[in-house]
């Protein structure tokens, strides 16, 4: 199949990030959009703005007639009805990944891949290059702040995606540029074990570039793929690319950056932490590989909004400070709780968590409860299941047996509010990937209208 031919295409849960992407891609192209998904959100309620047609549950009978093509995730359960009756009846059906390894082909393509700062540093990155005068096109796994979207269209050569290990979906992808951020154990309910997730995930996705291509990786990562001379290394003061010289000066993170042939002295950065400072470095590397000029990366650097749900400031006042953060594995609770103490080293921290998946639960229990320690404060929400079954004895009450900080408190979803609203706030932090995000309107209007310190 040739995306030429396709004229009405449907997504089976089209409000996930990666997926309503790809929906406002094919929208952009004309074609008819159609798609389920269980829950109506704003981002759901937008596509709908743009032209698509949803609908909130599984109901066949709601398919329209000539879908040329089905797209669906693989967190999409094999029992959903719609999909059940797309396969019985023989539509056309392809993963979201496959779909987009489609486009990316293509293309030129720029691949950001690694275990956490995907969305992140595929979005400093697309801003980078279109700041810079590339036009390129970006699939993206968050709605970056400077383009209110997941999706940029461009007119150029070049498109930067997400290369997302989840279900090995970044082997569909034949990057040009590459980077991999970190690779640390995840998915193993997919890969079995960390062996299998560097061996058959990020090695031969390294394997997948395309000849006289280049790929960036983490100095601390690296090691792994010794000998291949399409890898460089890069890092927060580590790695022949690398940034240095880190401090917060008048609110935003500074730093110097250099490898063998170029230094920038005294970058200014929008978004907080060491951790993003790593993901801006990788951004430059390709900036700079593809030409854009010094100059139009630092002020793109310091004109950089950040993303939805990726240490994003929501609300801020003399008294309180609220952001909201995705971090759902401990590498990235710890990166943001971090985030928070460098930019309020005397302030209170409260955090409110949502642990995301049952496996991912048990198999992490022992850095989630050491990341959650870090705060002064915790409210501690029930396990989002997302596509699992529950797991016996694998529950959030588990996790507080395995913190040491005494002032965790378990409460429900719909009891959060009343809860936060009972607490003297100095720092918040909400953080998960399920729907702890409906919370965040919430609290944002509350902070607003009626917030009382004490």
């Amino acid at each position: 199949m040739q995306l030429k031919d396709i004229h009405t295409i449907y997504f089976v849960c089209i409000g996930g990030i990666g997926m309503s992407a790809l929906a406002r891609y094919f929208n952009g192209r004309g074609v008819k959009v159609h798609g389920y998904d269980r829950t109506s959100t704003p981002l759901t309620q937008q596509l709908e703005r743009e032209g698509m047609s949803i609908h909130y549950h599984e109901a066949p009978e709601l398919i329209p007639q000539g879908v040329d093509l089905v797209v669906y995730t693989p967190a999409v359960p094999s029992q959903h009805q719609e999909l059940q009756y797309f396969r019985k009846h023989n539509f056309p059906i392809k993963k979201r990944a496959e779909v987009l390894g489609i486009i990316s082909r293509g293309m030129k393509t720029v691949a950001i891949a690694g275990t956490h700062g995907k969305t992140t540093t595929s979005s400093i990155t697309a801003h980078l290059l279109r700041h810079g005068g590339l036009d390129c096109t970006a699939f993206l796994g968050g709605i970056a702040q400077n383009y209110g979207s997941n999706f940029i269209a461009g007119k150029g050569d070049w498109v930067v995606v997400e290369a997302d290990e989840f279900d090995r979906s970044f082997l569909q992808l034949s990057p040009d540029l590459a980077g991999i951020l970190s690779m640390d154990a995840d998915h193993l309910d997919i890969y079995g074990d960390e062996k299998s997730l560097l061996e058959t995930g990020f090695g031969a996705f390294v394997d997948r570039l395309k000849p006289e291509g280049k790929v960036w990786v983490q100095k601390n990562f690296a090691s792994y793929f010794n000998g291949n001379p399409a890898i460089e290394t890069f890092g927060a003061d580590m790695g022949t690319y690398q940034s240095k010289n880190i401090r917060v000066e008048d609110g935003y993170f500074v730093f110097d950056y250099e490898n063998p042939e170029q230094t920038m002295k005294g970058l200014k950065f929008t978004m907080p932490g060491k951790h993003n400072v790593e993901n801006a470095t990788l951004a430059i590397n390709v900036a700079l590989e593809l030409g854009i000029s010094k100059e139009k990366i630092r002020e793109g650097l310091s004109n950089f909004k950040g993303i939805q749900r990726r240490f994003e400031l929501v609300y801020r006042d003399d008294q309180v400070a609220y952001y909201d953060d995705y971090a759902h594995h401990p590498t990235e609770l710890n990166a943001a709780i971090e985030a928070a103490k460098t930019l309020f080293p005397t302030k209170k921290i409260t955090g409110i968590f949502q642990p995301h998946l049952y496996s991912r639960t048990r198999d992490f229990a022992d850095g989630f409860a050491q990341a959650l320690d870090q705060l002064d404060e915790l409210l501690l929400l029930d396990i989002y299941p997302a596509r699992e079954l529950p797991i016996e004895g694998i529950t959030s009450d588990m996790l507080v047996q395995k913190m040491k900080n005494k002032t965790v408190k378990r409460v429900s979803l719909g009891d959060a509010m009343n809860e936060l609203e009972n607490r003297s706030l100095e720092v918040l932090l909400s953080l998960g990937a399920g729907d702890i995000s409906t919370l965040v309107p919430k609290i944002k209007r509350y902070l607003q209208t009626t917030v009382k310190t004490q």
